[in-house]
């Protein structure tokens, strides 16, 4: 399975958006990828009123991703914005392509390092798992790469790959974290990790919120950087082998114990 990473820099304008992921989108497909995975706030970077950019799933700047996963046969994960309650949006991941058409509200919200996600946005609340070209795919969004019990029930479910789309915020240590928690993602799973950010903006940017470090990367089962980008706009493009995870979750079982050992604490208490 061919997967490309699209580390973009997202501005604060919809339409100029969109139009970067049709050019990332082709270029992917060019380069032979299945499934293209674009960062969360795709449709607009953080850092503005993100209620007036909003739109439902089915409004034209979906269609647009929609359109462009179409043309070229891929299947494409993007962050978007969708009206929620009140004043607030959802924190959306849009998946389509051949046979797909879903999306996945971000559930654990970004009410840490001084940010409260949670003001402007409204929380998901059921993971979500697609199937591309017979491969289980777990999506998920930045700050939840921080909760391993979401990974760990899709792997459950069967998720070979899991992504993670983010805008990852700028501080000490951060760029580090967030490699160390995708690698360990991939570790509690014995699947692959596709974790895709935000370029760096540049400092003036940066400052006005989590508005992303680059780093994008790939993890394997076994935990190794297999792909990395540096802080800039770029495609990362990465074969993974679902074969690799069945052999990974023999091998590590860590997945099989957790659940045996569910079994005897259940058994446990019954007693």
């Amino acid at each position: 399975m061919r997967i490309a990473l699209a580390q973009i820099k997202s501005g604060t304008d919809p339409a100029a958006n969109l139009a970067t992921v049709r050019d990332y989108v082709g270029r992917a497909a060019a380069e032979g990828a299945q499934l293209v995975v674009f960062p969360e706030g795709t449709m607009c970077r953080f850092g503005v009123p993100l209620r007036p950019v909003a739109q439902p799933l089915d409004g034209p700047w979906a269609d647009g991703v929609r359109a462009a996963a179409a043309e070229h046969g891929v299947t494409v994960v993007a962050g978007m914005f969708c009206p929620a309650d009140g004043e607030r949006v959802t924190n959306t991941l849009i998946a389509t392509g051949p046979g797909i058409d879903a999306h996945y509200d971000k559930i654990h919200l970004y009410d840490a390092f001084g940010f409260a996600e949670s003001k402007t946005v409204a929380p998901g609340h059921e993971p979500v798992l697609i199937d591309v070209d017979g491969v289980a795919v777990g999506l998920t969004t930045c700050y939840d790469v921080r909760f391993p019990e979401l990974y760990v029930g899709l792997a459950q479910r069967g998720a070979q790959v899991f992504t993670v789309s983010a805008s990852w915020g700028t501080g000490p240590g951060k760029l580090d974290q967030w490699t160390l928690l995708a690698r360990a993602r991939a570790l509690d799973t014995a699947g692959f990790v596709a974790a895709v950010g935000q370029a760096y903006p540049g400092d003036e940017i940066a400052r006005i919120g989590p508005t992303g470090v680059g780093g994008s990367l790939v993890a394997s089962p076994y935990g190794e950087v297999i792909a990395s980008a540096g802080a800039d706009e770029q495609l990362l493009v990465c074969d993974v082998d679902p074969a690799v995870v069945a052999s990974a979750r023999d091998t590590l079982a860590v997945l099989r114990n957790r659940s045996a050992s569910a079994q005897t604490d259940r058994a446990e208490s019954r007693g």
